[in-house]
């Protein structure tokens, strides 16, 4: 076995043991694959509710594009603006990257909630440092709340109809 493979059969890992070899280090392993692709972008899959987006962000001015159109048209309310600026403010990145979503599916506050956590995610393959302050905040936790079914017998998922002793 070389010095600088990984060790691949029962063997090579007894002369691993017995001292023989010298196991794989940061030095001479190979690199892992890059996030970041030819257009100098990194993808990442948001998720919120049933809305799911897809997010490119690359370094640049600050705008924000969602399915072809503008983030103050898409996202009318401030609230849901806000919420996809989070990202940046709490990595202290604002107006330094161009971000690029296609979302589907829900409604706009699920869709806003997916742009989100995708470019949160993008956020930590262009700059590995991040995560741990994008982490601590939350942005990385896919929210896993979605609306209960609504069961059989039941005006909604819980609620029952009214009683009436008559």
């Amino acid at each position: 076995m070389a010095d600088n493979q990984a060790p691949r059969t029962l063997q090579d890992l007894r002369t691993l043991t017995s001292g023989e070899a010298v196991p794989p280090t940061a030095s001479n392993t190979p690199d892992a694959k890059k996030a970041i692709d030819a257009k100098g972008r990194t993808y990442a899959t948001g998720k919120r509710k049933d809305a799911v987006a897809r997010v490119w962000v690359k370094r640049g001015t600050g705008k924000v594009t969602i399915n072809g159109r503008d983030i103050q048209t898409y996202f009318a309310r401030s609230v849901l603006r806000m919420m996809l600026n989070q990202p940046f403010q709490v990595a202290n990145r604002s107006g330094q990257y161009d971000v690029e979503a296609t979302v589907s599916g829900g409604g706009l506050s699920g869709q806003a909630g997916a742009v989100r956590h995708g470019i949160s995610k993008a956020l930590t393959y262009q700059e590995p440092e991040l995560r741990g302050v994008l982490k601590s905040g939350g942005f990385l936790t896919r929210d896993s709340r979605v609306v209960e079914r609504k069961k059989y017998g039941k005006a909604k998922a819980r609620r029952s109809f009214q009683f009436s002793k008559r």
